[in-house]
């Protein structure tokens, strides 16, 4: 089982603001709940900084967030974390 499948959350949101969470911002948005950098997750991911950056925007845009706060936030009210 891969690294990706074992911190995949088990079920998706079927679109957030008409637009839906692909797996790997899943991914990205169970590891902002913890209390490590970009640069962190990028390594445990195997994918560089901008790349993550990039997921977080994304992320933040569409679930209509602006912080890491907000964003984990969401995925608690909807017993994502």
């Amino acid at each position: 089982m891969s690294t990706i499948e074992m911190t995949r959350p088990a079920a998706a949101p079927a679109t957030i603001l008409g637009a839906p969470l692909t797996r790997r911002e899943l991914v990205v948005l169970s590891h902002l709940s913890e209390d490590v950098t970009l640069e962190e997750i990028a390594t445990t991911l195997f994918v560089t900084r901008n790349t993550v950056k990039s997921q977080v925007r994304s992320l933040y845009r569409k679930l209509g967030v602006s912080t890491r706060a907000g964003a984990v936030a969401w995925a608690e009210e909807r017993g994502l974390r």
